[in-house]
């Protein structure tokens, strides 16, 4: 299987963490999210063990909440020694809801308001990544007028194009993250905030983009951003103690995906910071990493039941089924790429070409194009692997289909962690 926590039972049923998929649809209902506890911890525990163990004191990844995001999931993250990466005073609110330190939060974005400020201070959150001049501005400000001085990371950006999706590479110069490099304004920016009397500036924070297979990236933004380093001692005797690198380890989605070994990507990274730190003559930084996508996503999937079968004589089939881009959009947005298989019938051949898509009036909307499935019957279940990330925290309610709720499960037990949405959750803000 695609994934190590995924199976194939004596009936012919895909399996998740053991859980019989088809079981769980038949209790839950679909179009229905699934998470798998203990695949989660592992993915988790393969950056905190390595980092750990090859990176300096203080160094811990941080889940990327914008991957997923719902109450249960900190109190899992928390007790494995992750922090949080949070983006927004919603992903705040509910990590403070499912009583998550503080002070293991970082707030991102690049247009925080006064209002989001003070939210996210009001609150205590840890550190604040600083994406520009008028954020420095505005956090100074409300910062002295609470009588609080704020822990912060500066975003920079280090031009490095790291041949990934042009949808998710962020650390290009023509960015609206950050303040760039090489055009002189992050030497500025710097300056800037080191006089600051509210801010206290520790390091660094960049982020080149994301679905890298290879550590060689990272080795690149580690020169860039450590000779910058220097540069800023030599300026203002500014030494920086934490580099967050931002997030980008790549999933495996489908089989000609190649393997991406983690542990190993984080003591390749390990080993070229040690190196160039002592060539340059510079305290090695501890280092943060935003895993969102490598966290959660093969620890999800996603379960449809087909509804209408359609062959366009000289054209192709279709398989609709009871979700689709309000759900799942991704492959509307950029194509990606996701295992889908029948659920109920996996040891059946796979000999019918169809496309899968959704029940939205939106010609759009597609899951996978022309992949291999059993013929499809109405009543089947679909399963669409790798979901973790992007999916629920990226669903709509286009058309006015509900969302679906999550799952989680762990050792042979089935919880919901987010009900299905109600009719009446459609219409409860409306007036």
């Amino acid at each position: 299987m695609l994934y190590d926590n995924l199976g194939i039972n004596e009936k012919g049923h895909l399996t998740i963490g053991g859980m019989d998929t088809v079981d769980i649809a038949s209790e839950f209902g679909t179009a229905l999210y699934v998470m798998d506890e203990d695949k989660l911890r592992s993915n988790v525990r393969t950056y905190t063990d390595a980092m750990k163990l090859y990176l300096a004191p203080g160094s811990m990844p941080l889940l990327a909440s914008k991957a997923l995001c719902f109450k249960s999931i900190y109190p899992v993250i928390d007790s494995e020694g992750m922090g949080a990466d949070l983006v927004s005073p919603g992903e705040i609110y509910t990590a403070c809801a499912a009583g998550f330190p503080p002070e293991k939060m970082y707030f991102h974005g690049n247009n925080k308001t006064d209002e989001d400020i003070r939210f996210a201070l009001e609150r205590k959150v840890g550190w604040f990544i600083i994406d520009n001049y008028n954020e420095l501005e505005a956090l100074d400000r409300i910062a002295g007028e609470m009588g609080v001085t704020q822990n912060a990371l500066l975003r920079i950006t280090p031009g490095i194009n790291p041949h990934t999706f042009e949808a998710v590479n962020t650390g290009k110069i023509d960015c609206q993250f950050g303040v760039p490099i090489e055009t002189g304004q992050a030497a500025e920016f710097v300056g800037a905030a080191l006089k600051k009397e509210h801010i206290c500036v520790h390091g660094f924070h960049s982020h080149i983009g994301s679905e890298i297979f290879e550590p060689d990236p990272f080795c690149d933004a580690v020169d860039i951003l450590m000779s910058f380093a220097v540069e800023m001692r030599e300026r203002y005797g500014f030494t920086a103690d934490v580099l967050n690198l931002g997030g980008g380890f790549a999933v495996r989605y489908v089989e000609s995906d190649p393997q991406v070994d983690i542990a190993a990507n984080i003591k390749a990274l390990s080993e070229h910071l040690n190196a160039k730190c002592k060539e340059v003559g510079y305290p090695v930084p501890a280092i943060l990493l935003e895993p969102g996508r490598s966290s959660v996503a093969t620890a999800g999937l996603t379960l449809y039941t087909a509804g209408g079968i359609k062959t366009i004589e000289g054209y192709r089939s279709y398989v609709t089924v009871d979700g689709g881009m309000p759900d799942n959009p991704r492959y509307a947005l950029y194509k990606a790429r996701y295992t889908v298989v029948m659920a109920n019938r996996m040891n059946d051949p796979c000999d019918f070409k169809c496309s899968v898509c959704g029940r939205c009036c939106e010609s759009g909307d597609l899951i996978q194009e022309n992949i291999m499935l059993p013929e499809a019957k109405r009543g089947d279940i679909i399963a669409v692997l790798g979901t973790g990330a992007y999916n629920f925290s990226m669903a709509s309610n286009y058309n006015r289909l509900l969302r679906p709720g999550i799952v989680f499960i762990k050792d042979g037990k089935a919880r919901m962690a987010v009900r299905r949405q109600t009719y009446e959750d459609l219409i409860d803000c409306d007036l």
